[in-house]
């Protein structure tokens, strides 16, 4: 072979590797799509610790090349770097880690000092079981419509803790659908909390809190853990992680431990997860009727989440004394987007009445959220596994 002809060889080689020759549409549309988060998150400031990490891995995870070249650089190839980050999602590494950060920083004290608050947040997993009998009867397999109820929950970690047990090849597309709507939680819950709620009710004044000591704080992650667990044992490793970040932080003697937790720790995870979550959407598995059922089902079980919780503080009131209501604009925090729904109630409690600060009471509910997402994720997991 001539010298000549060995360049063009090796030319015409080299091109046929290059994203250019290797492109099809669906690439282009997801680089499109991973822009578009990017641009949410940067714009409108829609959870940007979330969406800029997903929005870049799924532009990263969308660049075409050759599959059969063998150069260990895909996600789902073997002894790649993205493979092995890619573990931690697969192997339900990172979830755990990520409710550790989350017990870390949690306080539980509105929870404590109001226990009837948790009931507000097991109400609002009502969206998760009720999304469950919808997917089962559009055609989804049990597991698989275990995998897309969860995002009812607004928890991404746990959505993907679960998809990564039951229904490993919907994970990308649910693990995206559960980040979108928990970075659209300012959209979607204020419409639905107004619609079932009267200016009346959302002008009800709540009694604050008592005071928790420090010694009821330091025994609820214990009691907590030993009763959810005790309960669904296959929630342990969320759950578990969950109260022990929690012990760390209120015990008062472990401070470092706690943030690291929920710093250094913390960001490591949601970065390695944030990428590798959006890494999974390629083209030829995400573009799919499959994915579009799992939005419209993630959206559903949201709305129907939200909607939950905010009537079953209604009903409720009708069984609390006059002076001891509570605002249903609380409802909506029984999902676990924590803090951002406790937030979305204090906001729209202040648009009615700017003296009427509802956080603190929306931090109950909220936290029990966590706890309760937790808890039928582990149920789900219990059953179908």
């Amino acid at each position: 072979m001539s010298i000549g002809e060995f360049i063009i060889t090796n030319f015409n080689d080299f091109i046929s590797y290059t994203g250019f020759a290797n492109a099809t549409v669906g690439n282009l549309i997801m680089i499109v799509t991973g822009a578009f988060f990017i641009w949410l998150a940067i714009k409108k400031d829609f959870e940007p610790l979330l969406l800029v990490p997903i929005g870049l891995g799924i532009i990263l995870g969308n660049i075409p090349f050759r599959a059969d070249a063998g150069l260990e650089i895909g996600l789902y190839e073997d002894n790649s770097v993205l493979n092995i980050f890619y573990q931690g999602v697969r192997q339900g590494w990172y979830p755990p880690l990520v409710f550790l950060g989350i017990g870390a920083m949690t306080d539980f004290s509105a929870l404590i000092a109001n226990p009837k608050l948790i009931l507000i947040g097991a109400a609002a997993q009502f969206g998760i079981f009720g999304a469950y009998m919808i997917a089962l009867l559009l055609g989804f397999e049990p597991n698989q419509a275990a995998g897309i109820a969860i995002i009812g929950g607004a928890d991404g970690p746990t959505a993907i803790f679960l998809s990564s047990k039951l229904s490993p090849n919907l994970m990308g597309a649910i693990a995206v659908c559960a980040y979108s709507y928990m970075a659209l939680v300012p959209v979607i819950q204020p419409f639905v909390m107004r619609l079932l709620t009267t200016n009346k009710e959302r002008l009800i004044k709540m009694k604050p809190g008592r005071q928790v000591s420090q010694t009821e704080r330091i025994l609820f992650p214990i009691i907590g853990l030993l009763l959810t667990t005790f309960l669904v044992p296959s929630g342990l490793p969320l759950l578990g992680m969950l109260f022990f970040g929690n012990l760390l932080k209120e015990s008062g003697k472990t401070s470092r431990l706690a943030k690291t937790a929920t710093t250094s720790l913390n960001d490591i995870v949601v970065v390695l997860l944030g990428l590798t979550v959006g890494c999974s959407t390629q083209a030829s598995e995400f573009l799919t009727l499959n994915t579009i059922k799992i939005f419209a089902l993630g959206a559903f079980a949201f709305i129907i989440a939200t909607a939950s919780g905010v009537l079953f503080v209604k009903l409720m009131n009708l069984f609390l004394p006059r002076n001891n209501k509570i605002n249903p604009l609380i409802g909506n925090a029984g999902v676990s987007a924590v803090p951002m729904a406790a937030r979305i109630s204090n906001n729209i409690g202040l648009e009615y009445d700017r003296h009427n600060f509802l956080l603190m009471h929306a931090m109950g509910p909220n936290v029990a959220g966590v706890i309760g997402s937790a808890v039928a994720a582990g149920t789900l997991l219990g059953f179908l596994s």
